[in-house]
This record gives C-alpha cells, structure tokens and sequence, in this order.
C-alpha cells in the first residue's frame, strides 16, 4: 500500500511539474514546449519547401547551361552577321576580277542618221571611216494580175532559197489566195512569205524573202506536167525585176566590206553598224571606264558596310560596360588582320601601284574614301593599269578574293566555327533535358519524404494533443 501510494504521488508530481507554469531555466517549460510547438504536423507547407529545395539545388547547373547557351547563340548570330557582311564584300570583290567589269566599250557615228552601233566585250578603241554606198534589201516578185476568184492552173510549184527548197501542190481550183496560203503554211518554207494585193487590176501575188542578201533570194519554177496557167505564173514570179535581193555594201578605211544583212558584224571585232542610210561618217569606238567606275565604287561601299559590322561586333561601352558579341574573338581578330595585310601592300610592277594613288584612301574610322576625280583621271589615261591594280596576279581584288574565301567558303573558317558552336548548343540542350529529369526525380523523392513527415507530424501533433488533455485533466483532477 505504501508503495502504490509513493507512486500515483510521484506521477502525480511529475504531471503536475509538466503542466506547472514556466520557470526559467525549469523543465516544465521545456515539456510545453514540446507539446505545443507551432508549425508541426499538418501546418506544413510541403509544395513550397520542396520547391524552394529543388530550385537551391537546381540553380547553380541550371545558371551554368543558361549562360553558356546565351554565349553561344550571341557568337553564333554574330558570326552569321560577320560571314553575311564578308559575302557582300566579296561579291564586290569579284566584280573586280571579272573581265568584263574592265571591257566594256561605247560606240557612234559621227553622222546618227547613218544607223546605230553597239559593241561587245571583245571590241577595241578606234577611229575609222565608213562609207556606205548601198543597203541589203530582201528579193521581192509580183505576179500578173488575176480576178480574185480565178483558178490558176494544177500543178507543183517548186520554191528555193539557197539548197533549201519546198514543193507546193496546187489543184485545179486554186485562187491566188489558196497558193499564198499553201506557201506560207507550208512546214518547209525555205524563207519566202506570200501576200495577195488586190488592186485596181485585179488581184496580184508577192513573194518575199524572209531576210535580206543576195544569198537569201529565192527561185521559183513549175514542175514538169503543171497546167499552162501554174507555167506562166511561175515563170513570171521567177523573173528579175526592180526589188531584187542586195548584200549591203560599205568601206572601212577604204576596205571593202559587202554584208547580207543590213546589221554589219564582224568587219570589226565586237563592233555591230547597224546601217540606215547611204552617206560617209565617222565610227569612233572607245573603251567605257563607268562601269570599271561603278564596280569600284561599289567595292569600296560593301568594304565600308564590313568595317561598320566589324566596329560593332567588336565594340565595347564603357558608360555602359558592355561588349560587343565578337570583341577579343580570334575568328574575328584574324579577319581584320589578313583584310587589312591585303590591303596595305602595294602591287608590283603596276604604275599606279597603291590604292591611295587611285584615289582610295583609309579614313580614321577604318572606312575608306573614294576620291572621283583622282579615280577618273587614272581611268583616262591607263585603263590597262586600273585593271591590273586590281584583278592582276597580285592586285587587290584576287589578294581580297583569296582572304575572304578562307573565311567564307562551305569549309572555312567561320562555317567550321559555327558547326562547332552548333554542336555545343546541342551537348547544352541534352545537358538541360537531363538535368530536368534530375530534379523532377529529386522533386518526386522530396515530395515524398515531406508527405511522410507531414503525416508523421500529424499524428505527432494529434499525440501532443491527447497528452496535453490529459494532464490537464491529471492536474484538475476535480474535473470530470
């Protein structure tokens, strides 16, 4: 008995010291503590903890992936602008070393009324006399004239230019209308039109060549077994009258000159007279330097859009502190470097020899500056010498070529820098998608483990609940 009774006063005095108020430093404190702590069990915020502990152990990969991508679509953009800029810039460049940019040549007649003349790139600058004293004209042959519903005769009427000639079957009731048609509808016409005039005598057939010269005259005759009337028709169509054909004919210098047609080429390499009338004048032909002109123009224009492209990739602000996307980048360092070598060294062996010479001359903003007066005065007295400066074995155009293809071609230099960076941004992408899976895995597991604990801590917290009624109720024991 006094055992028992010991023991319910010392459990007693335990509940009791537990639920007692608080004294510094004493146990009882400690024991309300426990039992009553905030923030435990279902008052959990489970989504935000797992999400504030995924991100801290998400942030420092994620941050790194994010900047190396940012770095690598900055330089790979800048060096499509770059390799867009230097294609531009060799386009002009090209221009350059094509022949045809340097021959290109003008000519006139003295006297228009004489014709025209055009040229080709093979032509060469002179001065020569022409004299035209007859134009070629096509052959031309009337028939006699007939009622316009009269039948010919049968037959085959047999028309030739040249070897070449075609056979024209005529029946008994052809018109004049019906032969015409026969010819100009027929699938081997050697180049002979037919056209019926209808004039005061009655209707008359006109044949003729489609082309002027002699060469191009034409023959016409009745096959054997024709009918009388076809005979005479043919005989008289075949008969020399006041339009015969003509080969044009003129002098060059007094050289003799006889064309088949009236559009006179090859008496004088690239050199076409179109002729229009008889008369002497004067041909001048000389070499045109406006197109040389324009294509250096145009060099110096696209080498000045490269040098503004070059300024701001490898620009730097420092009100601002930022860079350009391709400041201290060896591609880029290289491009300027070969591009300005090439530029810089004078050409052996030409008497013009630089480009400050012709009149091209750097500005201090690294654009250049054309003087056009310097450019035209070159031009006019040695256009041989302006076209070596640039498109010889050493002018700047073949030297600039070869740079700038280095870079630009399909496998060079900035194409195998942009494969690179391609491959890069590919590795980072595959590095993000695992790095995703990563964290939606640690998400899963923390989601788990915190549901766990906070269904721990409910139950914790419902025990801490029960506990504390039930030494309340120990220490009031006049309670029920």
């Amino acid at each position: 008995m006094t055992t028992s009774a010991t023991s319910g006063s010392s459990l007693s005095s335990l509940l009791s010291s537990l639920t007692s108020p608080s004294t510094p430093g004493g146990t009882s404190s400690l024991g309300q503590g426990i039992l009553s702590s905030a923030g435990i069990g279902s008052g959990l915020n489970v989504t935000a903890i797992v999400t504030a502990l995924v991100n801290a152990e998400q942030a420092a990969p994620q941050a790194q992936i994010t900047r190396a991508t940012a770095q690598d679509n900055s330089t790979l953009s800048a060096l499509g602008t770059l390799s867009s800029t230097l294609n531009a810039l060799q386009t002009a460049v090209v221009a350059l070393t094509n022949t045809s940019t340097y021959n290109s040549y003008t000519a006139s007649l003295a006297d228009p009324a004489i014709g025209t003349v055009s040229t080709l790139s093979n032509a060469q600058p002179g001065s020569y006399a022409l004299n035209v004293t007859q134009l070629a004209t096509v052959q031309q042959r009337t028939s006699s004239a007939y009622a316009s519903t009269a039948a010919i005769g049968s037959g085959t009427l047999n028309i030739a230019v040249g070897s070449s000639s075609v056979s024209i079957d005529v029946s008994s009731t052809a018109t004049l209308q019906d032969i015409a048609t026969a010819i100009n509808g027929a699938s081997g016409n050697p180049g002979v039109t037919a056209t019926v005039i209808n004039g005061t005598s009655g209707s008359q057939l006109l044949l003729s060549s489609n082309k002027t010269g002699v060469a191009n005259g034409f023959t016409i005759s009745a096959a054997s077994g024709s009918s009388a009337g076809l005979a005479s028709l043919a005989t008289t169509l075949n008969t020399a009258g006041s339009s015969e054909a003509k080969d044009a004919q003129l002098t060059l210098n007094g050289i003799a000159v006889d064309s088949a047609s009236n559009a006179v080429s090859g008496a004088i390499g690239g050199v076409t007279v179109n002729l229009a009338t008889l008369g002497s004048t004067t041909l001048n032909v000389t070499q045109d330097t406006s197109s040389t002109a324009t294509a250096i123009q145009a060099f110096v224009t696209a080498y000045n859009s490269y040098a503004s492209s070059v300024s701001s990739l490898s620009s730097y602000n420092a009100t601002t502190q930022v860079s350009g996307p391709l400041l201290g980048d060896s591609t880029l360092n290289s491009v300027q470097s070969q591009i300005s070598a090439a530029l810089s060294k004078s050409v052996p062996g030409n008497s013009i020899g630089s480009l400050a010479s012709l009149g091209i001359t750097r500005q201090a903003d690294g654009t250049l500056s054309l003087n056009s007066t310097t450019l035209n005065s070159a031009l006019s007295a040695n256009p041989a010498a302006v076209q070596n400066l640039f498109s010889g074995t050493s002018g700047y155009a073949t030297n600039l070529n070869t740079v700038i293809g280095i870079f630009t071609s399909s496998t060079g230099i900035i194409a195998t820098r942009q494969q690179s960076i391609t491959s890069s941004l590919s590795k980072l992408s595959a590095q993000q998608t695992a790095l995703n899976a990563r964290m939606a895995v640690y998400q899963q597991q923390l989601q788990a483990q915190y549901t766990n604990l906070d269904t721990l801590m409910s139950s914790l917290n419902n025990t801490s609940s029960f506990l504390t009624t039930t030494l309340a109720q120990l220490n009031n024991p006049s309670k029920p």
